[in-house]
C-alpha cells in the first residue's frame, strides 16, 4: 500500500513564515542587534508573509459554481498578485524604513521564502 502525502495548507505555510520571522527578530533583539537591523529584518519578513497571506486567502475562497479548470487560473492570478505586492513592498522599503539595512531586509526575505521547504518537510502522510 502506497501512502499518499497530505497537501500542505497555505495558512500553515504563512504561519510558519510569520513564526520564524518573529522568532529570529526576537533573537536579534536579545542579541542586542541595532534596531535598524531588526526593523529591516521584520520588513523583509512582512514582504513575504503579507503577500503570502493574501494569496492564501484568495485561493482558499469557496469555488461553488465555478468551472473545474478555474482553479489553476485562480492560482496563477493570485501568485502574480503575491509577487507584485512583494515587489512593490521592496520598492517602497527605502521610503518607509529610515535607516534601512538592505542585508537585514534581504535576510528576512530569504529566511521566510525558505520556509516553504520546511513546510513540505513537515507535512504528514495519509494513512489508509
Amino acid at each position: 500500500m502506497i501512502a499518499r502525502q497530505m497537501p500542505v495548507s497555505p495558512w500553515r505555510v504563512v504561519g510558519v513564515q510569520a513564526g520564524v520571522g518573529l522568532a529570529l527578530a526576537l533573537a536579534m533583539v536579545l542579541l542586542s542587534s541595532p534596531m535598524a537591523w531588526v526593523g529591516s529584518f521584520l520588513y523583509g519578513t512582512a514582504a513575504v508573509v503579507l503577500p503570502s497571506a493574501l494569496m492564501a486567502w484568495g485561493i482558499s475562497k469557496p469555488r461553488a459554481g465555478r468551472p473545474a479548470g478555474s482553479g489553476l487560473a485562480s492560482f496563477m492570478v493570485w501568485e502574480a498578485v503575491k509577487v507584485g505586492l512583494s515587489v512593490v513592498m521592496l520598492l517602497l522599503a527605502p521610503l518607509i524604513l529610515q535607516p534601512l539595512s538592505w542585508p537585514a531586509l534581504l535576510a528576512g526575505l530569504v529566511v521566510c521564502l525558505k520556509c516553504y521547504w520546511a513546510a513540505l518537510l513537515w507535512r504528514g502522510s495519509k494513512k489508509n
